[in-house]
């Protein structure tokens, strides 16, 4: 409950209906994608302007009072849910595209615009924003950059963070600081806005960011590779990028989610193969695509692959990609409840990597299906549970913690693209040892004195005893 000062002060600076504290937006705002997880906030705000959200810190720093950013709350770790209370900053009114830049191939935008809306917008003026992640339909862009989302195009034109050029950020202070801008090349101090990328609402909040832009490619072709031993699979996308082709997408699911997603969805997935890839390559030039392609098959058919279907138009592409694309929704169906993970390792590791899912899976009698980006090593462990299972739930725990153990000892980390939140912090110290924990805690320090940002979150649980995985 906020004291009368901080109260009346936001009634008088965002009106009634843009400060809330109505039981029924306290619900909605007490959760995310994230299954499992709930925390009630004391009051919701709504800012339209960089203003507001500084009046909004600087009385919320003043009175120690948690501030937790939220844009459509798709994430998957815990990271807008308010653990401590305080007040959820939604960003949904800060949603404009500010600028688009054709000059300095840029856009200048809100964080709380939608990022599919924003790809449509960039791709009528014939220009394409790679990062592609899953949750983009309803994702926003501020989202996006705070957790560093990745997705389908990661492999050969990189994630957000690759993309973000500069911030305007509003620390706790309710000063603004600005990080880069519109060029391409800037090594003045600290490169401040990468640390922003992926910093979850822990050190600032991003109120307006300049965003790279790339010529559209003219040329988009795709195809479905299937396999009846996953090692198939893997060799031929560790064969591909050694041969110098990087495809735009390079996508695997195994057996359990080719099933899953096939009933559901009925477009001709084979559901007797181990394992299958989807391929998109794109460029400027419609021969080098085709060559490419051309070879990227030669290549999987000599790795044992049992089937290659080439989409044969538009439509058809559209429909086996967003089979991937759907893969977590569809998982939904079979249980009430739906744990999602992204374990991440070495492509050379993929193999052995979800061979190695599937046994933690069996060991603690769980359900796990495994999909993910195959080009980049970024795999989605998803299990299907139920949450009123006690027993089971520990389990599934036992077992995802498991199979961080088994991605960090191949090399990996216990997340690609997801984000620590309050779901991996226990298992954060696992990755960057306590050395790097020190170092976090100390740059969260000097931006965040107080521990008002999003707090809970990232390193602020104690670490889990490591595991002793027996090979």
């Amino acid at each position: 409950m906020l004291d009368s000062e901080v109260r009346q002060s936001l009634l008088q600076w965002l009106g009634q209906e843009r400060f809330r504290e109505d039981q029924e937006t306290l619900v909605t705002h007490s959760y995310d994608a994230t299954p499992m997880l709930q925390s009630l906030p004391d009051a919701v705000v709504y800012p339209e302007t960089t203003a507001e959200v500084q009046s909004i810190l600087r009385l919320a720093n003043e009175h120690h009072i948690p501030i937790v950013p939220r844009g459509a709350a798709s994430n998957l770790c815990g990271g807008t849910v308010p653990v401590q209370g305080g007040i959820v900053v939604a960003i949904s009114r800060m949603n404009k595209l500010l600028e688009l830049d054709t000059d300095n191939l840029t856009a200048t935008v809100q964080p709380g615009l939608n990022t599919r809306k924003f790809h449509q917008e960039v791709e009528r003026r014939g220009l394409f924003y790679p990062p592609d992640p899953s949750s983009m339909v309803i994702s926003t862009l501020g989202g996006n950059i705070m957790e560093g989302a990745g997705g389908l195009r990661g492999l050969k034109y990189g994630t957000t963070k690759d993309y973000v050029i500069g911030l305007e950020a509003v620390l706790p202070s309710g000063e603004i600081i600005r990080t880069g801008g519109k060029l391409y090349k800037d090594v003045a101090g600290y490169d401040l806005t990468k640390l922003l990328v992926g910093s979850e609402g822990t050190l600032a909040l991003i109120t307006e960011a300049t965003l790279k832009l790339l010529p559209a490619p003219g040329v988009r072709q795709t195809m479905l590779v299937a396999f009846a031993d996953i090692y198939g699979a893997a060799r031929s996308v560790s064969r591909i990028v050694g041969a110098r082709i990087i495809p735009a997408t390079l996508e695997i699911m195994d057996q359990a989610t080719i099933c899953v997603v096939e009933d559901y969805n009925h477009i001709g997935l084979p559901t007797d193969v181990q394992a299958i890839l989807l391929i998109e390559q794109d460029g400027q030039e419609p021969e080098q695509v085709k060559r490419e392609m051309t070879d990227i098959k030669n290549i999987c058919a000599s790795e044992g692959a049992t089937e290659i279907r080439m989409a044969q138009d538009e439509a058809e592409a559209e429909q086996l990609m967003m089979a991937r694309r759907s893969a977590l929704s569809t998982l939904a169906r079979i249980s009430p409840t739906t744990i999602l993970e992204d374990a991440t390792v070495p492509r050379s590791a993929i193999a052995d990597m979800i061979l190695a899912i599937n046994r933690i899976a069996e060991k603690y009698r769980v359900n796990i299906c495994t999909f993910g980006h195959a080009g980049d090593g970024n795999l989605h462990p998803t299990c299907t549970t139920d949450a009123r299972n006690e027993e089971e739930i520990h389990r599934v725990e036992e077992a995802f913690a498991e199979i961080f153990e088994e991605a960090i000892s191949m090399g990996g980390t216990i997340t690609g693209e997801h984000g620590v939140g309050t779901v991996k912090a226990p298992y954060l110290e696992w990755k960057v040892g306590t050395a790097g924990i020190s170092v976090m805690k100390g740059i969260k320090q000097v931006f965040d004195p107080n521990g008002i940002m999003n707090p809970g979150k990232i390193f602020a649980k104690p670490s889990r005893k490591r595991l002793v995985i027996s090979k």
